[in-house]
């Protein structure tokens, strides 16, 4: 098994089809205790143990500070360590640039710039300490290509702006053994995005896809798994495609 004995954090898991949820089962098949974090702690709960026993469901808020220490601080204090973190909390809002609004800004920067840069920041000194560790990042397609698939603008500058953050911790922190990298998922059939799957965008959607499918949860999973366990040790402040083709440039 790949991730035997590590503690792998991963933020946003507590829904049942998302992206944070797939990876956590992931990873938990492959050995890790995973420590599921999400608002709502009960949920956060049921998330954990619905991939097995000896794992860990905690509430946070990823863009409040105190709420971040606190949950890095009882997952030290339960486990004693953390290997893996997995930046996967986020939220998108469908709408055009004049209909931005400021607390429309604030929320969808916070979450999902604010929270990737907090998390961070818990946990890099705890894997300082121990010599490694691995820091993944969700970003998007939407990034790369300026949108235009589900998300608004705002959305396409703070996934954006996580590719940057992650380079930068990469430069950074790779003489502490400490790599972070990115994953961009293209259009994944989630709870986040299936309202999209039904209308008549999916055909023109598909038809721009090389391999013919929407991704699955699954799929962004396994990346995170490659980049979270020893196969990727040479790896850092890369971006790893998950879109089935659909960015290739």
């Amino acid at each position: 098994m790949l991730l035997t004995d590590k503690v792998a954090v991963i933020t946003g898991a507590a829904s049942p089809r998302g992206i944070g949820r797939a990876t956590a089962q992931c990873f938990a098949q492959q050995g890790a205790r995973v420590v599921v974090l999400d608002l709502d702690e009960q949920a956060s709960q049921a998330a954990a143990e619905s991939v097995g026993s000896g794992h860990l469901g905690l509430a946070a808020n990823v863009a409040d500070p105190a709420s971040v220490q606190q949950a890095v601080a009882r997952i030290l204090d339960h486990y004693g360590r953390i290997d893996v973190l997995v930046n996967n909390a986020g939220i998108t809002q469908p709408v055009k640039t004049l209909e931005i609004g400021m607390q429309d800004y604030d929320r969808i920067l916070d979450v999902n710039l604010r929270g990737t840069l907090l998390m961070s920041q818990a946990v890099i000194p705890a894997m300082r300490q121990q010599g490694k560790g691995s820091i993944i990042c969700l970003s998007s397609v939407s990034a790369q290509r300026g949108g235009g698939i589900f998300g608004g603008p705002h959305y396409s500058a703070a996934k954006a702006g996580v590719l940057g953050l992650a380079k930068a911790m990469a430069r950074e922190f790779g003489p502490d053994q400490i790599r972070v990298n990115c994953l961009t998922p293209g259009l994944i059939q989630t709870d986040i995005t299936g309202g999209l799957m039904q209308d008549e965008r999916r055909h023109a959607i598909l038809a721009g896809i090389p391999l013919g499918r929407l991704g699955a949860a699954q799929d962004v999973a396994n990346a995170a798994l490659f980049l979270a366990s020893d196969l990727s040790s040479y790896l850092t402040g890369i971006t790893l495609d998950v879109n089935g083709g659909m960015l290739i440039h």
